[in-house]
């Protein structure tokens, strides 16, 4: 029996508006052909409070779109307030928890949940540990290459497990305890008076001969290129991947996950669908180099020759 494709829709890692937010998951619930909604705020816990009023209702309006929504767990975890926090989300009871650090696994042990991107899971033995703990899914690093993904989807298929790749967004790379942002103008972490809040899809950062390198996001490290796995999407499902991750860019979302449902469908080409995403996002380039094994800034095409 043939595993269906879910195109999946990862939290919003970039601090938006709450209006801005909340628009953005109504749109979502009643235009775009996602499958599963994942919330929460994952980077930042100073973040959280904008959106908690707004959350049962962006909750209620997935769900009777019929969207799954799964609620994610903060990436990095320092204070026992964002412990607490933590605790309180998992002891939600009606939705799945999606646990982004080693703590969340630790307190999900034993009930159903999926990992996040942010657990590194590199080998078969790691996976083989998560699956025995009751994860049904886990997300993938993007970083990883295409032999990395089947070996590890094929461990995966044999416990039962589902295995995600993000397939278009910026990348995440690193967390860190600092507020690069807040650095970055002068400001203290504590203080920083939400200045994040000025980058919708993060803060580029340029080399010293002004190229174009990484962005910022708070706390968060980013690519400045936009994932898009779009020509390789049949290649992932013939590993056995079934879950197609997209994440959340001021770009329209809606045409976006569109355009990946053509693809995975059938309706549309990837290159085709890589051409028109490239349009649309003038801010930066596609890439695709960490699935061939190249330089993660790379952008394969289908000769295999790499761009950067």
């Amino acid at each position: 029996m043939t595993t269906p494709s879910l195109l999946t829709l990862g939290p919003v890692l970039f601090n938006w508006p709450v209006d801005q937010w909340r628009d953005f998951y109504a749109r979502i619930a009643d235009e775009a052909p996602v499958d599963v909604v994942t919330l929460g705020e994952v980077v930042c816990s100073k973040r959280a409070p904008f959106f908690e009023d707004a959350l049962p209702e962006v909750i209620e309006r997935l769900t009777d779109a019929g969207k799954q929504v799964v609620l994610a767990s903060p990436i990095l975890v320092t204070t026992e307030r964002e412990r607490a926090a933590v605790r309180g989300l998992i002891g939600t009871e009606d939705l799945l928890v999606e646990a982004n650090d080693l703590g969340a696994v630790a307190q999900l042990a034993g009930r159903p949940h999926l990992v996040g991107p942010f657990v590194n899971v590199y080998n078969e033995a790691t996976l083989t540990w998560l699956a025995a703990r009751g994860a049904t899914a886990v997300s993938l690093a993007p970083e990883l290459p295409a032999p990395s993904l089947k070996a590890l989807a094929a461990e995966a298929a044999r416990h039962g497990v589902a295995v995600e790749a993000q397939v278009f967004g910026r990348v995440p790379l690193a967390i860190s305890a600092r507020c690069y942002h807040a650095r970055a103008h002068g400001l203290h972490k504590d203080g920083c008076q939400f200045v994040c809040g000025q980058d919708a899809d993060g803060m580029d950062v340029e080399t010293l001969d002004a190229q174009p390198f990484l962005a910022v996001n708070g706390l968060q490290t980013l690519s400045h290129t936009y994932l898009c796995l779009a020509s390789e999407l049949d290649e992932l499902r013939a590993m056995g991947v079934s879950r197609f991750r997209l994440s959340p860019h001021t770009v329209d979302m809606v045409r976006v996950s569109s355009l990946f449902r053509d693809a995975l469908d059938g309706r549309r080409g990837g290159a085709e669908v890589a051409a028109e995403l490239a349009g649309m996002i003038d801010r930066a380039p596609l890439a695709n180099g960490f699935f061939h094994d190249r330089a993660g800034a790379a952008f394969v095409g289908g000769d295999g020759a790499a761009a950067m």
